[in-house]
């Protein structure tokens, strides 16, 4: 068994490649940055006795998915599972004050990258008649948010692909699945605002929000499920979350 996870060098993404590894997988994993990748890649194989395959590319150039894409050989043509995972947020600011350069990044990030990936990779499930795609979403694919305006659009993107894929896939034996989680505690806040950790810090203060593990459990149990089930979408949050702007904070 194989998993394709994008953006697999920190966070939810990392946790899922571990934990499919954890439970026999082989897996490909992707990211930017070249030093963290091969340093995971080199930690799961050594921990889990797997193989490991890492592809250092960005999931907003096309050509550069394509080509690693193209790139798979004998029995890594062959993924079960492909995990879009890779995403972000950056910024925080109303439409009228918006910065267009965040804007571009989360649009070919979230919803082109997602595009790229899929588009590329699903012929070879299709060409071995199964295969399930996990689309990683957000509760902000769910509802919106002030100051969240592009980042909630590309995620209501990523919802609406998610049911389209579901469609177009099911004359291939194709699963496809959405996980839409809440409030996780992850590089997310630090990337959205532009590395200011002190205040990255404070969406988390006085909660116990959810984990990477927690997300990545979660996905692992959608890819569990026996053939004939699909789990088709999932909105998880902590349990102080009621949803996208409603929690209950500790003094």
């Amino acid at each position: 068994m194989i998993a394709f996870i994008t953006g697999a060098t920190a966070g939810i993404g990392k946790a899922t490649a571990e934990l499919f590894a954890k439970n026999g997988y082989n897996i490909i994993i992707t990211g930017r940055r070249k030093e963290r990748l091969d340093e995971i890649a080199a930690q799961v194989k050594s921990t889990f006795k797997v193989d490991v395959l890492s592809l250092n590319f960005d999931v907003r150039n096309n050509k550069e998915v394509e080509k690693a894409v193209q790139s798979l050989s004998g029995d890594w043509r062959n993924v079960d599972v492909l995990v879009n995972n890779a995403g972000l947020a950056v910024g925080l600011s109303t439409i009228q004050d918006g910065d267009m350069d965040d804007w571009e990044r989360m649009i070919d990030t979230n919803i082109k990258g997602l595009l790229y990936i899929t588009r590329h990779l699903s012929p070879l499930m299709i060409s071995h008649g199964s295969g399930h795609i996990i689309n990683i979403g957000s509760i902000a694919g769910k509802e919106v948010y002030a100051n969240g305006n592009v980042y909630c659009a590309t995620k209501h993107a990523v919802d609406a692909l998610s049911k389209s894929m579901r469609i177009d896939m099911l004359p291939y034996n194709i699963k496809v699945t959405a996980i839409n989680p809440g409030m996780v505690e992850t590089e997310f806040s630090v990337v959205r605002f532009k590395g200011d950790e002190d205040r990255a810090k404070k969406p988390y203060l006085g909660i116990k929000p959810l984990t990477p593990e927690d997300i990545a459990e979660t996905i692992y149990w959608c890819a569990s499920r026996p053939p004939h089930v699909n789990i088709n979408d999932i909105i998880i949050t902590p349990t102080v979350q009621a949803n996208a702007t409603t929690t209950f904070r500790k003094e």
